[in-house]
């Protein structure tokens, strides 16, 4: 069985053992380019199986992230009790219902109890729950719980905006049309004028999202 490599310091190299076939993905999409009317053997798509086994696994690495490995002991004892605000964080994932992808921008916020995480965590929590067969609602949810779980902080508040190309791309084909999913605990959800700043400090300056 040929299995993909793991950098050590991402992931758990037991859990992904035996997980990720990539030779049964290239047999899979051989018989696809036959099933549609197109030659495997055709010199442009020879190699095609293997670079889409090899992608499905990068796309799909989520799975097989050690969260352990990925936190580092990059969580700092901090006397701080403000925001902090962690926006425009770009990520891709795959539509669980097409395996076509959506994406867009994550904004993460929390208010320390006590604790921060290093700057750079954040953006690696996301992708934790991006490189996965996702629907948009449940990975909101789950880099919410995830910080909370983590963190224990008084407040954790996540909006992810995103375009899905299963909707551009067919069905009903509205090229325009984004998805905003949020998901709060803590002060976020009880307090009004905290939810209220978060909102604000993510709308200032926002751009449109492109392909």
């Amino acid at each position: 069985m040929d299995t993909i490599e793991f950098d050590d310091n991402l992931f758990d190299a037991s859990l992904a053992n035996g997980k990720i076939d990539l030779a049964v993905i290239e047999n899979a999409v051989t018989q696809i380019l036959t099933a549609v009317g197109e030659d495997p053997q055709r010199e442009s798509l020879k190699r095609t199986p293997q670079r889409i086994a090899r992608m499905y696994a990068e796309l799909l690495s989520g799975y097989y992230t050690d969260p352990q490995s990925l936190v580092n002991d990059a969580i700092f004892e901090v006397k701080y009790d403000e925001m902090v605000l962690v926006r425009d964080i770009e990520f891709y994932s795959l539509c669980e219902h097409h395996m076509l992808p959506f994406l867009g921008r994550v904004h993460v916020a929390y208010i320390p109890d006590g604790k921060v995480l290093g700057l750079s965590k954040i953006p690696r929590i996301v992708d934790l729950f991006a490189r996965r067969l996702q629907v948009q609602e449940r990975m909101t949810r789950q880099i919410a719980d995830f910080v909370r779980d983590l963190l224990k902080p008084q407040g954790v508040a996540v909006v992810v905006e995103a375009l899905h190309l299963c909707m551009s791309m067919r069905g009903v084909q509205k090229h325009n049309a984004r998805m905003t999913t949020s998901a709060m605990h803590g002060a976020f959800r009880t307090n009004l004028a905290t939810r209220q700043e978060f909102l604000e400090n993510i709308a200032r300056g926002a751009s449109p999202l492109h392909v």
